[in-house]
């Protein structure tokens, strides 16, 4: 198991490598296909998506490909509307298919198109940001290096449950190694940065700062993925990933953190 990990983990960097390097239409495609199956997966958790058709699901993923389309084409600023009208769409559905679907179908579906695409979209955007090139790896660090230095930190010394009910196996010591972690690789990062391209300002502070907050949301967005799996009953959203499962599986905390970090590199730097 732990080999396969590995090897799925190595994979997972190279495609991030080359994706986020190469930004524009890549990226951008990447990141509309991550989130179509990491709608699927979410769908079928919450039993919007079941056996056969759904016209539910049908409408939330051509809302993903609505905004999607948005973001690659400028429009960006027509994302709530877009949002609007997918809400209104999906209750329609509901209203002129009565009783076929339940309400909670309903509110799972337009949730899905939040939770899952509008907020990875955040990594386009802040790739898209001036200095996106260096800014969009925050997302990562903070999210993924939070995770490995909680995991570390925990294991080492861990003895006070964060959230015992939830994830048993998380602790307060470890949340705070994850946070001090990631601000340190933050700074790390910064100072790297500034050696390699002095062109543009990379303020070890700040990043520390970004990464120390971005690492705190981060949890949130694990023990939110992990909630809702308990809710429904699943270990893992899906098996795409080798050792990992599904979409959901590896970018609950990335979910949650690109948009904290797009709002925090506008507001600080």
């Amino acid at each position: 198991m732990f080999k396969t990990r590995l090897l799925s983990g190595i994979v997972l960097v190279i495609i991030a490598l080359v994706t986020i390097i190469s930004g524009s239409y890549l990226l951008w495609g990447t990141l509309f296909l991550v989130s179509l199956i990491g709608l699927t997966e979410l769908y079928r958790a919450a039993g919007v998506q079941e056996k056969g058709f759904s016209l539910l699901a049908l409408i939330g993923a051509l809302g993903v490909a609505s905004y999607y389309l948005l973001l690659l084409f400028g429009f960006e600023a027509y994302s709530m509307m877009d949002m609007i009208f997918i809400l209104i769409v999906l209750m329609a559905v509901y209203v002129f298919t009565y009783p076929k679907y339940h309400a909670d179908q309903v509110m799972a579906a337009f949730f899905g198109v939040v939770y899952v695409s509008v907020m990875l979209s955040y990594i386009y955007l802040t790739r898209s940001l001036e200095g996106g090139a260096f800014l969009v790896w925050l997302i990562f660090l903070c999210s993924w290096g939070c995770d490995t230095c909680a995991y570390c930190v925990g294991i080492l010394i861990g003895k006070h449950k964060m959230a015992p009910v939830l994830s048993p196996k998380k602790s307060i010591e470890g949340a705070v190694g994850g946070v001090v972690g990631a601000a340190l690789l933050g700074l790390i990062y910064a100072l790297a940065a500034g050696k390699f391209f002095p062109e543009f300002d990379h303020s070890p502070a700040v990043y520390a700062l970004i990464c120390a907050v971005g690492a705190l949301i981060s949890m949130v967005g694990d023990l939110a993925a992990s909630g809702i799996k308990r809710n429904h009953n699943i270990k893992d959203y899906g098996k795409l990933i080798p050792g990992h499962g599904g979409i959901l599986d590896r970018f609950d905390s990335v979910i949650f953190t690109a948009p904290v970090i797009y709002f925090l590199a506008i507001a600080l730097l």
